[in-house]
This record gives C-alpha cells, structure tokens and sequence, in this order.
C-alpha cells in the first residue's frame, strides 16, 4: 500500500448530517469512525477488523485512527489524575 498523508486519509472519512446521526463515518460507508476506535481500543487486530467488515481497506482503519488524533487536539477528555503519594 501506498504510503498516504494525513491529509490523505482525513479524506477517508465523512459527516453527513443525513446519515448515522452525522457522526463520522467511513467514506462511501456507515461504518462510525468511533466504532473502529473502539475495536482497536478492546485490542481486536487490524486483520480481524478488516475479516469483519471486508468493504473496508487498511488505509480506512488508519484514517480512522488520524481523525480521531485530530479530533484530540480540540477537545478535552476529562480523565481523573493519579495522585502522587
């Protein structure tokens, strides 16, 4: 695979209001970009995701994790501090 830019993948994805609620999906797919964060994140391999969803490619799951890296520039997760003893 060719490798793309992050402008390149950012491309990946979409928002339309009339489908799933506006919620960023993959492009030409209704597939959330939050639901392949969340696999990813429940450690499920790339291989798997892509077994399960075969109209994706790898390049979707990258530009899933690009966006979402972007999106954590803008906003806040309010995680609790560890206190130092």
């Amino acid at each position: 695979m060719k490798r793309l830019t992050r402008e390149e993948l950012l491309e990946r994805i979409w928002i339309d209001p009339e489908r799933c609620g506006g919620k960023p999906c993959i492009r030409g797919h209704r597939i959330w970009v939050t639901l392949i964060l969340d696999l990813l994140a429940d450690q499920v391999s790339v291989a798997e995701i892509l077994q399960n969803y075969p109209g994706l490619v790898e390049a979707d799951i990258l530009a899933c994790i690009a966006y979402g890296s972007e999106m954590s520039r803008e906003r806040f997760v309010d995680i609790p501090l560890e206190a130092h003893v």
